[in-house]
């Protein structure tokens, strides 16, 4: 076997390998007679087949399995004498081969680039970090006393104001026909709620229990049900009983109802689960700084073909959020070819920066262990109530799939390290700025 270099430039290598056609021959000799060995033809006793009867009836077949043999075992070949360390999967193209020639074919390969990542010792970050107050946990108390809220009669007899809950029995109808869905009764209407047709409430707004009222309203243009867009409607309504709403009571019994204790196990629980929410929304943006300074650090060459893949990927998404008419407002001004450069740099910034995520891993001996990707499996398992049998026996039977967990683990396992080794510093921000979306890509393509 002969492996030639043809060229070089930048990541790429092509090399033109020669295999000699006596080569072939031997491979197809051996692999023809280990197929004698077995095969049963008429008028010859198993492993007696002459050859030339083996090569007339399964030649053709065995020759396609040894030149794929062949062009596979000799490209593995030319990247282990060249001390290749390629980007992506080898490609192949034949450039000769008959019947006793030799087999001749180039092989193109991407490599990953050689570079060193920057000494990071003085990198210095600024981590935005919320400190949970008694004052938020009992704000967060009270939204859950609202959503365990009761409603009671108003005794004092007066007018339905904005904010009042109304028990009314109503029937509606356009151009004097009844129509389905228009008629209620004992139905609870908190007036100023915007639950019905806009007029409906703020014509209630004054009523007293026991009152009958006659509501004029007009269906908006836009209506879900287009026979009633835009049409006038009239309701009859009878004012059945004045109510309040009444938030639960911030006691040991509301906890309870939560499956707690006590109320203040429930503030602890409270306290933990928003300190976690900060807590993991104060590492993203930690980490988005850590790659925008990654990124201002290194200026590598990448591998066109890796770049390729991974705008293709985010093309494909950003056009799906067009057409469901979802995506930047911005982007949708853009011509095509801007955007896709737009995009094409980010692409660029993904691979860079999974490229060197992924050397600072190697260099450091990081690895992603058997029990930290049956975690994620089982997290992932868990994300789908209801179907987590379903969802564990299709990672059970596709482990490909248990292992495209891997690289996130391992992205994240790399980005702890190296917040260990920079310099950190907390800044104390509210949770509006904690909580402000970023407004440029962070994303990383990093392979484990």
């Amino acid at each position: 076997m002969q492996i030639t270099e043809t060229s070089a430039d930048g990541l790429r290598r092509e090399y033109k390998v020669t295999v000699p056609a006596a080569d072939i021959q031997n491979r197809v000799t051996a692999k023809l007679t280990e197929i004698g060995k077995s095969v049963r033809m008429p008028g010859f006793r198993p492993g007696k087949v002459p050859m030339p009867l083996l090569k007339q009836r399964y030649g053709q077949s065995v020759m396609g399995e040894v030149l794929e043999g062949a062009v596979n075992d000799s490209t593995a070949k030319a990247v282990e004498q060249n001390n290749l360390r390629p980007a992506l999967q080898p490609k192949v193209e034949i450039i000769n081969f008959a019947d006793g020639q030799d087999l001749e074919f180039a092989v193109n390969v991407e490599l990953l680039p050689e570079f060193e990542p920057a000494d990071l010792s003085a990198v210095e970050l600024d981590k935005p970090v919320v400190e949970v107050t008694d004052a938020m946990v009992d704000e967060a108390l009270g939204r859950l006393s609202k959503g365990r809220r009761t409603t009671v009669k108003v005794e004092e007899e007066r007018p339905a104001a904005s904010g009042d809950i109304l028990l009314i029995d109503f029937d509606g109808s356009v151009d004097g026909e009844r129509r389905p869905g228009m008629k209620g009764e004992g139905y609870e209407l908190e007036l100023g709620s915007g639950t019905f047709i806009p007029g409906f409430e703020d014509q209630l707004v004054g009523a007293k229990p026991g009152e009958h009222k006659t509501v004029t309203v007009t269906f908006p243009a836009e209506y879900h049900a287009a026979e009633l867009a835009g049409k006038e409607a009239v309701f009859e309504v009878d004012v059945k009983e004045l109510r309040q709403g009444q938030d639960a009571v911030l006691d040991d019994e509301l906890a309870k109802s939560f499956g707690f204790d006590t109320l203040d196990a429930l503030k602890d629980a409270i306290r933990e689960r928003m300190a976690a929410d900060y807590g993991n929304t104060s590492r993203l943006r930690a980490k988005r700084a850590l790659l925008d300074k990654l990124a201002e650090l290194h200026d590598f060459e990448v591998p066109a073909g890796m770049v390729d893949i991974e705008f293709n990927q985010i093309w494909e998404r950003l056009q799906q959020e067009l057409k469901a008419g979802g995506g930047d407002a911005e982007d949708k001004e853009k011509d095509e070819e801007a955007l896709k450069a737009e995009y094409r740099a980010i692409a660029v910034r993904r691979v860079r920066l999974g490229l060197l995520l992924s050397e600072i891993g190697r260099r450091n001996n990081i690895t992603v262990t058997r029990e930290e990707l049956n975690r994620a499996v089982i997290e992932e398992v868990r994300r789908y109530p209801g179907q987590e049998q379903q969802v564990f026996e299709f990672f059970k039977k596709n482990p490909q799939a248990a292992e495209g967990l891997r690289a996130p683990i391992y992205e994240d396992k790399v980005v702890d390290f190296i917040l260990g080794t920079v310099k950190v510093t907390e800044k104390p921000v509210s949770v509006e700025e904690l909580m402000r979306e970023p407004e440029e890509d962070e994303g990383v393509a990093a392979a484990a």
